[in-house]
């Protein structure tokens, strides 16, 4: 009788065990749908960028913005264009030749509060008669084997004449002369009208010997002067330097003669 109630009460027992721990039993895990939504990088939603292709050649390593064709191309219509205006012989532009533009070497804002007195190398002239000590820059050569008068003029920036002071050295001047166009000239508040260009040579006599330069001259028709004025064009090319110090001199070239 007790043997059989332990028996039966081992058996519950074993069935709860069982029961509970589901030993011996196989089962299948159903999936569950996920809740977690996918993460989309930032550089999937990018709209795709196209790749860009220069229209004139279709390659899509030979972008507008690097072309050398492109550079080369326009170089060579200025080139072409040059050389057609060269070959008209007439310029659409007019160039203001004028005395009046000034060149200043030191910006006058650098000017500071410190100034020193120029010294004198000569003695000073009375007050009031400082116009009475300049010395002229008029100097003698030959033109064609005539004498005539050639102003050093640092002040002019080209060279000229007037016709008939140029009648007097050189009665043929109208003959060899070069044209000139799309030229305006000036002197302070007066307009000057060229006639052209005369090409001509400059023969300056030194006693260790004369210097011939080669010059060109624009021939006015309202000046009035009866000097050449060679101006400072042709004084910077042949290097001829003007000195006033103690007696006036001037020098032509590296040798300084």
């Amino acid at each position: 009788m007790c043997r059989t109630l332990f028996n039966r009460r081992l058996h519950q027992c074993l069935e709860v065990i069982i029961t509970r721990t589901r030993i011996g039993k196989t089962w299948t895990r159903i999936p569950m749908e996920s809740k977690m939504v996918a993460k989309t990088s930032r550089e999937d939603n990018r709209p795709e960028i196209p790749v860009l292709k220069f229209h004139k050649y279709g390659s899509a390593s030979h972008l507008a913005n690097t072309c050398t064709k492109k550079t080369k191309i326009n170089e060579a219509q200025v080139i072409e264009e040059a050389q057609c205006t060269e070959e008209k012989g007439k310029s659409d532009l007019d160039y203001a030749v004028s005395e009046d533009t000034p060149v200043e070497d030191y910006p006058i804002e650098n000017i500071t509060a410190f100034f020193e007195d120029a010294r004198m190398c000569k003695t000073k002239p009375a007050r009031g008669k400082g116009h009475t000590t300049g010395a002229s820059c008029i100097t003698s050569s030959l033109m064609n084997n005539t004498e005539a008068k050639v102003n050093l003029d640092t002040g002019t920036f080209f060279n000229c004449v007037g016709k008939d002071y140029l009648q007097t050295v050189l009665p043929g001047w109208k003959n060899p002369l070069l044209p000139i166009e799309g030229v305006k000239f000036s002197s302070a508040s007066n307009n000057m009208y060229p006639l052209g260009i005369l090409d001509t040579n400059l023969v300056f006599p030194h006693p260790a010997g004369s210097v011939r330069m080669k010059t060109e001259i624009v021939v006015m028709d309202n000046c009035t002067f009866q000097h050449i004025i060679l101006g400072n064009d042709y004084l910077n090319i042949y290097g001829i330097d003007i000195n006033n110090h103690k007696d006036r001199y001037f020098t032509i070239g590296e040798n300084k003669r």
